[in-house]
């Protein structure tokens, strides 16, 4: 059973994500699935840290990207919006090039507080490098935020 409020093609995802923190970092969502959502993220200049490994900040950002994103498609954006409310990251491997994954799915769904886990895995030996627990809080006042839409 789906959990999603309005299903959206990747190409629309991707589309609200231009020009934004997820575009620069060339975070590419890649799956939607019944109760989860799938994203990539390569490790390249942009990702890593000064030792060559992936940043930390670059994990927490990809999940920070899954969380809100998958909290956004569960509520009527109409009615309602998301933001984040806290994360946390527990990293327990380093990885040095490639690609890096990572799927959300919800630990708890009752308003107005939802909390996802996201694993980041990569491709080497599809290992657990990182997991991470973003929140969102959904706000009722969307008016406001209907307003702004995607920056343009």
């Amino acid at each position: 059973m789906t959990i999603w409020k309005k299903r959206l093609e990747l190409s629309e995802v991707q589309r609200f994500c231009a020009d934004t923190l997820v575009s620069h970092l060339a975070i590419e969502f890649t799956e939607v699935g019944e109760d989860y959502l799938c994203a990539k993220m390569p490790v390249d200049a942009r990702t890593v840290q000064p030792m060559g490994l992936l940043h930390g900040g670059a994990s927490v950002t990809l999940a920070e990207s899954l969380g809100s994103m998958a909290g956004s498609l569960c509520v009527d954006l109409g009615t309602q919006h998301c933001v984040g409310l806290e994360i946390n990251a527990n990293h327990v491997r380093a990885v040095r090039s490639g690609w890096v994954y990572g799927r959300a799915r919800p630990l708890h769904n009752l308003p107005p507080v939802a909390a996802l886990v996201c694993e980041i895995t990569a491709v080497v030996a599809r290992r657990l490098l990182a997991t991470s627990r973003p929140s969102s809080l959904l706000r009722r006042d969307s008016a406001s935020f209907a307003q702004l839409g995607p920056v343009s």
